[in-house]
């Protein structure tokens, strides 16, 4: 099924190097630029869309494990990564942004997966453009974060759970401190390092700029919080998987951890709980599953299982679909 990606490494000209299997490239789509990460593969395309603030490279140590059956693609969203920064940023335009990278990579119908706000847009898309997607996976991104419940959680996140000014001083820094809140089931930082270099800009002295500006990133927080999402539209099979928690609540720093089991259990089960239970009532046949792992780190931590279950999850016949959803 693949397996973790090979390791970035530093050359002799010190400039660190990207080794993961993927070819990087730009194509026009709604008026703007995409830059997007092609794992090549045969059959089927299978498009793979990151998270709030995020970028492709947060599929490096994933997508390698589908390209034996599926043309493997992810791509940055406008405003993130590489991709071009004009606005606007609302749903319906990434949606769009979405169309127009299909057009104009010559894919005419793609399964879709999702990661966190990724399941804007694959909702959006099975809703709008239903003959332009196969199947869809929620990367624990099913979830409506427009949802009041969520938008009360998202505002009292304890200020620890935010980026640190300590942890800009260098690579190494950020790091650890993503390690720490996201990434506690990853021993192997490499594996998502690629997706960190990308977001920051590194200065002459060592440390670190976000790529994405402050008003950006407003912007973004805004879509987020603010555009609904609609999945009584959807009628492609679905597949929803879910992560344990959304911080990391077991390891690490006994204050820290404190902190994330209390904002957990006052905010953030409930409203997984009523997610779920919404996500099974609105999108009729969904499969839903749950694994271990944070929002950040489950496809490291899970990988093997989150594999398995997408491979025979979009693997099905359309004629087992069809028995599925009647």
């Amino acid at each position: 099924m693949g397996g973790p990606l090979e390791k970035g490494k530093i050359a002799s000209s010190g400039v660190w190097s990207d080794l993961a299997a993927h070819k990087s490239g730009y194509v026009p789509s709604n008026g703007i630029r995409l830059n997007y990460l092609d794992w090549g593969g045969s059959g089927q395309a299978l498009i793979l869309i990151h998270g709030v603030y995020d970028t492709p490279h947060t599929f490096d140590d994933f997508a390698p494990a589908f390209t034996d059956r599926y043309r493997v693609i992810a791509y940055a969203r406008r405003g993130h990564g590489l991709s071009d920064t004009t606005g606007p940023y609302d749903t319906r335009t990434l949606t769009e942004d979405l169309r127009g990278l299909m057009d104009a990579l010559g894919v005419a119908k793609a399964h879709l997966a999702g990661w966190s706000m990724g399941g804007n847009e694959i909702t959006a898309m099975a809703g709008m453009h239903p003959e332009m997607v196969d199947r869809i996976v929620y990367l624990d991104g099913a979830y409506d974060f427009s949802d009041p419940d969520f938008v009360a959680a998202w505002k009292s996140s304890p200020p620890e759970f935010n980026t640190p000014l300590s942890a800009t001083t260098s690579l190494d820094a950020l790091i650890a401190f993503q390690k720490r809140l996201w990434f506690p089931g990853v021993t192997d930082t490499s594996r998502f390092e690629a997706n960190l270099r990308q977001s920051v800009i590194v200065q002459p002295d060592g440390s670190l700029k976000w790529r994405m500006s402050d008003s950006l990133t407003e912007s973004f927080e805004k879509v987020l919080l603010g555009d609904r999402r609609d999945y009584t539209k959807v009628r492609s099979p679905a597949l929803a998987i879910y992560a344990e928690s959304f911080f990391n609540a077991q390891d690490g720093d006994p204050a820290q951890l404190a902190l994330s089991l209390a904002w957990e259990q006052k905010y953030m089960a409930p409203f997984r709980a009523a997610s779920i239970e919404r996500t099974r009532k609105e999108l009729r046949g969904v499969e839903i599953m749950t694994v271990p792992g944070t929002h950040g780190d489950f496809m490291y931590a899970s990988r093997e299982q989150v594999v398995k279950a997408m491979r025979r999850f979009l693997g099905a016949s359309s004629k087992g679909a069809k028995a599925e959803r009647a």
